[in-house]
């Protein structure tokens, strides 16, 4: 019987096991980030007469200097996180698959306009480009997707473009164009679902990336703004010598929600990787 092209991969997939350790605890996370209003036991803002207390059977986690229940926070600013990471990556991933088919398919003046502006935005060093456009426009949950969104975009178009200029030399195609098929019918229906695994791949890894810079942002204020809760912000609060030595539950599960979120979303990719790729050993 012949196998479907989802369940070899999935079969493949299996076989890599920090992958899959790791699918299982993003979909924990995902799960409870989703369940945070029913699982907080306490509002997020509230402000407790226990300030910068030590985790109890109250508060599981602590609070911080505001009296603010640390687990709470840490549900809600894990949802804030994943959010971000998932648009933006959907934001640029669609601009970046658009305009590298555009650019592979097409080539000459549309190629040479595409990628002069995809060289001119990665020419720019990464970072300053994400500080600068948070500090032009208004921090917030969706200017940092959009944000995201319009700079991670470049590598997904160079990446997409290389596989269609691959693509658009193979009988498929050419049979579609000598049968009158339309552009777009060709681009989309054709070409596309031949690029969807290498994008898939990278997509994790941009996801990976965008959870990292929308911490940063918000550690360093240019990103989700207090009182709402965020991974970023709240390491921001813990700053001082006295919280890091004397405080640990104000820093260690933020910071370790951010390791375990990129490094798990970074072995996902791997196996994905592995799995779909049409030269591996069965």
């Amino acid at each position: 019987m012949h196998e479907s092209f989802a369940h070899s991969v999935w079969r493949r997939f299996k076989r890599h096991k920090a992958g899959v350790v790791s699918l299982i605890i993003l979909g924990i996370i995902i799960l409870t980030a989703i369940l945070a209003p029913v699982l907080a036991r306490h509002d997020p803002n509230a402000i407790n007469p226990a300030f910068s207390s030590a985790p109890t059977g109250e508060y599981w986690l602590g609070t911080d200097q505001m009296g603010r229940d640390v687990f709470s926070r840490l549900l809600y600013g894990t949802r804030v996180s994943l959010t971000v990471g998932v648009l933006s990556t959907l934001l640029a991933t669609s601009i970046g698959t658009v305009l590298g088919l555009l650019a592979g398919y097409f080539g000459g003046a549309v190629d040479m306009m595409i990628m002069r502006i995809t060289d001119m935005i990665m020419s720019f060093p990464y970072i300053m480009l994400i500080l600068v456009a948070g500090v032009i426009f208004k921090p917030g949950m969706w200017m940092i997707i959009i944000i995201l969104g319009l700079i991670d975009w470049p590598g997904v178009a160079r990446l997409v473009r290389g596989e269609v200029l691959s693509l658009r030399e193979k009988d498929f195609v050419h049979s579609s164009e000598i049968a009158g098929m339309p552009k777009s019918y060709i681009l989309f229906s054709e070409i596309l679902p031949n690029c969807f695994a290498p994008i898939l791949i990278f997509g994790t890894g941009v996801m990976a990336i965008s959870i990292l810079d929308e911490a940063s942002l918000s550690f360093l204020g240019m990103g989700i703004q207090p009182p709402q809760a965020s991974l970023g912000n709240m390491l921001n609060g813990a700053q001082s010598i006295t919280v890091l030595t004397s405080m640990p539950w104000l820093w260690l599960p933020p910071g370790l929600m951010i390791v375990i979120l990129v490094v798990c979303t970074n072995f996902v990719g791997d196996a994905l990787r592995d799995a779909m790729d049409p030269n591996a050993v069965e």
